[in-house]
């Protein structure tokens, strides 16, 4: 039992968690088809029993779906339009320049992080992945937590992390590309609980394996076996444990099993001259995942140029789903209006979207495409270890959002 559980306000949102641990996982990448294929086999068996006697359901995941963009609305429980971060990647029109959305500075708003660990919590944040540390860790080193990844394990010290013996307490370093890189996140969290260092997690994974391999391969299949025993540490803990996803994940390709692209930076400057800039916002440094190719786009079109004649143009490219206008993407996607390009694009299940056929090195793909930022891959898990009141089932059932989580899993589970 935990013996403080003050509650605490972030972002307009209240919370009031239970007196046990609780623990939120982003299972990145984690299309329901993952889960569905591991139960089925009976790989899965802890989340068996979550689904059966907690909640297991589904949630829309905020556009664009892509990692930095529904991660900081998880964390600080509000969109984009609140926080600032529409992308992993953005054209800073005042400065010129791509720029990567990897720093806390980009946050407008708070992460609930601090806010529970002044109120008396233990908080401690794992990610797989560097590039969200910064992100995740605003306010909360300073406030006395812990936030560290896997990939920089051996790096965390005292002073920026707040912890410094990261290895000795749940092993060395793993390789980013590796599934490995995931089961540290969690096996790290049951560490860090079994130690009483910790009471209130968050445990966000990369999504390396869902982009290497589809729901039933036999390597995915024993990777979920792997996330499923830490989730059951977890339980055997006591913990409230709440399971979501930043996206989901499809195969991108032709019949043949080559990618299948659009280059639309290619095909604007071949119908309307030069001077277009398609952003790719899915750009990150893992170019091995997804080799900067993802179903979402902003476009900046040349001063002067027909906007009217532009979208005209994409909509009528194969593949192509949606275009949009800044001012109508901003409002339907609640993204921040002042990180946009003028126009906003998204592709098919199957299709991504590229800027030029040699800006994409298409070499770092480890074996055929797939990928995610579009609609196809709105619709994530949402699991609660505990059965839910009935104010919160009532909203599970209707248009719940991934990043409500923290919500239900203080809030929402009729633990106590």
């Amino acid at each position: 039992m935990i013996s403080t559980s003050a509650p605490f306000a972030v972002n307009g949102r209240h919370y009031a968690p239970p007196t046990r641990i609780v623990a939120v996982i982003c299972l990145d990448g984690s299309a329901d088809e993952y889960l569905d294929a591991a139960l089925a086999r009976g790989r899965m068996p802890h989340l068996q029993r979550i689904a059966a006697a907690g909640h297991r359901g589904m949630a829309r995941a905020q556009m664009p779906t892509f990692t930095n963009v529904n991660n900081s609305s998880i964390v600080t429980g509000v969109p984009p339009s609140v926080h600032g971060i529409g992308g992993n990647f953005f054209f800073d029109a005042a400065s010129g320049q791509e720029v990567m959305m990897n720093s806390s500075r980009f946050l407008r708003a708070a992460t609930v992080f601090p806010a529970a660990q002044r109120a008396g919590r233990k908080v401690a944040v794992v990610t797989a992945k560097e590039k969200l540390r910064d992100i995740f860790a605003a306010g909360l080193i300073d406030a006395g937590g812990i936030a560290f990844s896997s990939e920089r394990a051996r790096e965390a010290v005292m002073s920026t992390h707040g912890i410094a013996d990261v290895e000795a307490l749940a092993g060395p370093t793993p390789p980013i590309y590796s599934g490995e890189a995931s089961i540290y996140v969690l096996r790290a969290g049951v560490r860090l609980a079994e130690a009483g260092r910790a009471d209130f997690l968050y445990l966000s994974t990369t999504d390396y394996m869902q982009h290497k391999f589809a729901p039933e391969d036999p390597e995915i299949l024993d990777f979920y076996a792997g996330i499923d025993a830490e989730i059951g540490h977890l339980l055997r803990l006591g913990a409230v444990v709440g399971i979501t996803a930043d996206h989901g994940m499809n195969a991108k390709q032709r019949a043949d099993g080559t990618p299948n692209v659009v280059y639309l930076e290619s095909e604007l400057t071949e119908r309307f001259g030069p001077g277009f800039r398609v952003i790719l916002p899915i750009t990150d440094p893992y170019v091995a995942h997804h080799g900067a190719l993802g179903s979402f786009a902003q476009v900046h079109v040349p001063e002067g140029a027909s906007i009217p004649a532009i979208m005209q143009k994409i909509a009528a490219l194969p593949g192509i789903t949606e275009v949009l206008p800044r001012e109508t993407a901003a409002r339907l996607m609640e993204l921040p209006e002042d990180r946009m390009g003028d126009l906003v694009v998204s592709s098919g299940k199957d299709v991504v979207i590229g800027r030029t056929p040699d800006y994409h090195d298409l070499k770092a793909l480890a074996g055929a495409l797939r990928s995610h930022g579009g609609r196809y891959e709105e619709m994530v898990p949402l699991v609660l270890s505990e059965p839910l009141k009935p104010e919160y089932l009532a909203r599970a059932r209707a248009d719940v959002r991934n990043f409500d989580v923290f919500d239900f899993a203080c809030n929402g589970t009729l633990a106590s």
